[in-house]
């Protein structure tokens, strides 16, 4: 009895444990995310002399760096979680964070001080990621090695939580600075004031975390004698320990990666920039839709405990697969009924000889767009315009269809004739659109506030179905000496290489082919592979003893 009441009850260590582990977390995934909140801001301060669509991509590549170094960060502090110790080695992460978050708000933008500001700029999301990459495997092993057998996936649930709570202060804090300055002022220098908070944030963190021991199922391991001495070498270099780390990248974590940022992000990105609803709005929907689904974290890591991680991870990624194409296509419905009539009643088709088109995505510009296709393109590209392709024999000139109206776009060989051109193509393509009823942006009046913040309730509570129940997972796979090493490493490959990189990849498919749906191929891609992986070839892990190997 004694013991089924301990699993039921939380001591005051665990409940120490549990709350100053998530607090600092959450403090680290708000400070990694308020660059993702404001990508379209930073673009415009960092990334000035392309065009509009390219420095929205690039942006969001350099967001994308912080997840592309998270691996590595995962091995440099996994290596050190497992040598030294948990507390701290996130200790660490947690300064490097708050310090680089801080200077990005003191960062003179490209207008002052040229190409040394996104370079700077790049090298701080570096060392963001290096942090993360250590900060997550820390504080869930952490907390896992505390908790009671029965009640794990609820524990560690309290830490899946911190990403979404991060990613809502984030907005929180946005929508009432941009409330405070006022939005031309907040888009000017106010954006730099949820960053330079970021330092009261961790000196909270950096208190809090002074006050935890360490934990009990290291310390046991250390006393025996049973540290690794190599914790990198065991994890990748004996086959053993490396087939748990692929199955647990490409049957597990890589799928939960990419429905992560596809409902918290992408999802986000989409209503800005395809669907052109002011971005105080769609923060505020995506912040509504985010407090609605914390619950479900907790929800399905308790749920996890009774009747297995498996089934609900893959539960999750099989329903991302049949219902994001519908999902999406319903935001578009509810969101900016405008647009969607005139997508109906006047399609846009560009006609051109596909011999002539190059991929939309020239991250430097250092090709120019001369042909007609080209041109015709990246226009509709820029202005986020939904497009299908016909093709029309070589030697004819490339034209958009708008409705029934055809308009000849030009090659832009003959310099002395490109801006005049130019001029003249844009300003008929503008009234063309505006005459079918393409709206600039999306009357906030039109927007079906409800049944928006419904459809990314539902994007969020897939996220919860397959992120609730992971961190006990991926704990309960690995043996003690190299789990915080052989863990991290595949869950920030998955997270973020696969998730991280999901929104640049995306927007650079809608940019390539025209429809704003394109994107949506790449999560459900990777998320049908991480279903069938998983089905065969991951171990449910439910029960497992976490101090016993």
């Amino acid at each position: 009895m004694k013991d089924k009441a301990s699993q039921r009850q939380l001591t005051s260590e665990q409940k120490k444990v549990v709350f100053a582990s998530s607090l600092g977390t959450v403090f680290e995934w708000y400070d990694f995310y308020l660059y993702g909140s404001l990508a379209s801001i930073i673009s415009k301060q960092f990334f000035s002399g392309v065009n509009d669509a390219a420095a929205f991509i690039i942006a969001l590549l350099a967001f994308s760096v912080g997840f592309a170094v998270r691996p590595l960060g995962a091995i440099i502090f996994g290596r050190l979680g497992d040598m030294v110790g948990r507390k701290h080695t996130f200790l660490i992460t947690i300064l490097i964070m708050g310090l680089s978050t801080f200077i990005v708000g003191l960062l003179p933008p490209y207008a002052s001080i040229g190409i040394a500001a996104p370079i700077v700029l790049i090298g701080l999301r570096f060392l963001q990621g290096l942090a993360l990459g250590g900060e997550y495997g820390g504080a869930v092993t952490y907390v896992a090695e505390y908790a009671p057998t029965r009640r794990r996936g609820l524990y560690t649930s309290w830490i899946q939580t911190t990403a979404t709570m991060g990613l809502l202060l984030s907005l929180v804090v946005i929508l009432l600075v941009r409330m405070l300055v006022g939005a031309e002022a907040f888009d000017e220098w106010g954006w730099r004031i949820p960053f330079l908070m970021s330092i009261a944030l961790l000196g909270i963190s950096v208190w809090i975390r002074m006050q935890l021991s360490e934990s009990p199922t290291y310390l046991a391991m250390k006393a025996e004698g049973r540290t690794s001495k190599a914790p990198i070498k065991e994890s990748f270099g004996q086959w053993k320990n490396l087939k748990l780390v692929l199955i647990a990248l490409f049957g597990l974590t890589a799928g939960q990666g990419v429905i992560w940022y596809t409902g918290q992000f992408y999802a986000l990105f989409f209503l800005t920039q395809n669907l052109k609803v002011d971005n105080g709005t769609a923060n505020l929907l995506v912040g509504v839709s985010l407090v609605l689904a914390m619950p479900f974290f907790l929800f399905f890591g308790a749920l996890s405990d009774r009747i297995g991680r498996k089934p609900i991870i893959m539960v999750g990624c099989l329903l991302a697969v049949i219902l994001y194409f519908p999902l999406f296509k319903l935001l578009t419905h509810y969101a900016n009924p405008t647009l969607e009539r005139a997508q109906s009643s006047s399609p846009v088709v560009v006609m051109a000889n596909p011999d002539e088109c190059s991929f939309q995505f020239n991250l430097v510009d250092t090709k120019p767009l001369t042909t007609s296709c080209d041109i015709a393109k990246n226009y509709l590209s820029r202005k986020g315009i939904n497009y299908t392709n016909e093709a029309i024999p070589a030697g004819m000139v490339a034209s958009i269809k708008i409705g029934e109206r055809i308009i000849p776009a030009y090659d832009a060989n003959d310099l002395k004739v490109q801006k005049e051109r130019a001029l003249a193509f844009v300003r008929v393509v503008d009234e063309s659109l505006q005459a079918a009823g393409y709206p600039n942006r999306a009357n906030p009046f039109e927007i079906n506030k409800l049944m928006v913040v419904v459809i990314l309730f539902i994007l969020v509570l897939l996220v919860t179905m397959v992120y609730g129940p992971i961190a006990a997972m991926l704990v309960e796979m690995f043996p003690t000496p190299i789990r915080y090493t052989s863990m991290s490493l595949p869950y920030h490959i998955g997270n973020g290489w696969f998730g991280g990189f999901l929104p640049a990849i995306a927007f650079a498919m809608v940019a390539a082919h025209g429809d704003i749906y394109q994107g949506l191929w790449y999560p459900i891609g990777v998320a049908l592979m991480t279903f069938v992986i998983g089905m065969f070839f991951l171990k449910e892990t439910k029960g497992v003893d976490v101090g016993a190997n």
